[in-house]
């Protein structure tokens, strides 16, 4: 390695994207390359900084797969923060034991660090869980032990244990702190606010409340029978039965939960899950199936039982029946919670995100478009689009992920 790109190299290390480049921008040899896209990614701009890694990449030689390794886990990072979260995440994990191979801890606990927010990202909290094992007990730098942390309390965030996630809070702070980095600093006291933001609203017989992530826990945790609107499902205690690819039932499910502890009558449960204001035979006899549908589902918690005008809720041992609404109103909670977090995200990995059809996203898109609460940069292939943050609570309720009940 000559001077100029172990110059570079500390530099990047040391956070100045800008001296960096002053030392290698008018070099094409691989090495180079490598340092000037990730001195481009740190500086923001994302698809330059891809295009020099790919070409750093085919550069080095087949002897040289050390480097090639390393070019792989820049580029996943960057497509990371471009939320480009298509493609397979092999290449990721072939580099990682790359790296491993090649007795270069450092970068492959980055590849494991990258491949478990990119699993966080989209939902999938037991892949995350799995990645973020093979960080422990590491000792990783400070900077990647703050970012290690972050996303070991968003993983406990997303599966509502907000003890675990404010112990792994207070590690991050104090390792970001270590490490100088204002931004990672500023991330972790955005995290730690969120806990104390409304997350969801609790709705029951004669009123509603916000609740805050740790009251939403205590709320699961206490035996009420809860139909939650914001994962899609419902539960009591340790026994969870998710409908969120069941809109029907969930519909029933909602709907007489918020008429607890009365009734609710046929031709009402007709119009509001099946939206139809004229029933028919046809709708009371598809009631029906869908009730007893219903009723097999959640025999374990509670009785649909018919009465003179419809069906009432009966849940079993007297137990109170709450629903957990979104914070925010509307279809579109999960899309824009998700374009909250600021980042400039493609539709492709917003449907991969929601496990929704693009076309789906896109006319989701275009009415929040329309009403101005999202916009698009860029054309075709390489439109972004962008959300305000949605400031005053927390969205950690409507992101994509599988709630932690049995």
């Amino acid at each position: 390695m000559d001077s100029l790109i172990a110059a570079a190299a500390r530099a990047l290390a040391a956070g100045d994207a800008l001296g960096a480049l002053k030392r290698v921008a008018l070099r094409d040899d691989p090495p180079a390359l490598a340092l000037r896209g990730i001195a481009m990614a740190q500086l923001g701009d994302h698809a330059r900084a891809r295009e020099l890694l790919r070409r750093a990449a085919r550069g080095f030689g087949a002897h040289e797969a050390l480097a090639r390794a390393r070019c792989v886990v820049a580029e996943a990072e960057v497509a990371l923060a471009m939320r480009d979260l298509g493609g397979s995440p092999r290449a990721l994990l072939a580099a990682a034991a790359t790296l491993e191979a090649h007795a270069d801890p450092a970068n492959a606990l980055q590849a494991w660090l990258i491949a478990a927010r990119r699993s966080l990202l989209l939902g999938r909290l037991d892949e995350a869980r799995e990645a973020l094992a093979r960080l422990d007990g590491q000792g990783l730098p400070a900077s990647l032990a703050a970012v290690a942390e972050l996303a070991t309390a968003e993983l406990a965030l997303r599966s509502l244990r907000t003890a675990p996630a404010r112990e792994a809070l207070a590690r991050a702070r104090i390792a970001a702190e270590h490490a100088g980095v204002p931004a990672l600093l500023a991330e972790v006291v955005d995290t730690r606010a969120a806990l104390d933001r409304p997350a969801a609203r609790q709705c029951f017989s004669g009123g509603e409340r916000m609740l805050r992530l740790d009251e939403v826990e205590a709320l699961l945790d206490s035996g009420t029978l809860v139909v939650d609107a914001c994962r899609r499902g419902v539960g009591a205690g340790t026994t969870w039965r998710a409908l969120a690819r069941r809109p029907v039932l969930f519909a029933l499910a909602l709907a007489l939960a918020e008429a607890w502890p009365g009734d609710v009558e046929r031709e009402a449960l007709i119009a509001q899950v099946f939206r139809t204001r004229d029933p028919d035979e046809t709708h009371r006899a598809r009631l029906r199936v869908e009730i007893g549908r219903l009723r097999a589902l959640v025999k374990p918690l509670a009785r649909i039982e018919a009465s003179a005008r419809g069906f009432v809720l009966r849940p079993h041992d007297e137990r109170p029946v709450s629903v957990l609404a979104p914070p925010i109103a509307g279809d579109q909670a999960a899309l824009l919670a998700l374009l909250s977090d600021g980042a400039a995200w493609s539709t492709s990995a917003l449907a991969l995100a929601l496990d929704a059809s693009q076309r789906t996203v896109q006319r989701a898109l275009a009415d929040l478009e329309a009403e101005g609460r999202v916009r698009a940069i860029g054309q075709t292939r390489a439109r972004r689009w962008l959300a305000p943050p949605l400031a005053g609570f927390t969205t950690i309720l409507l992101l994509p992920s599988t709630l932690a009940i049995a």
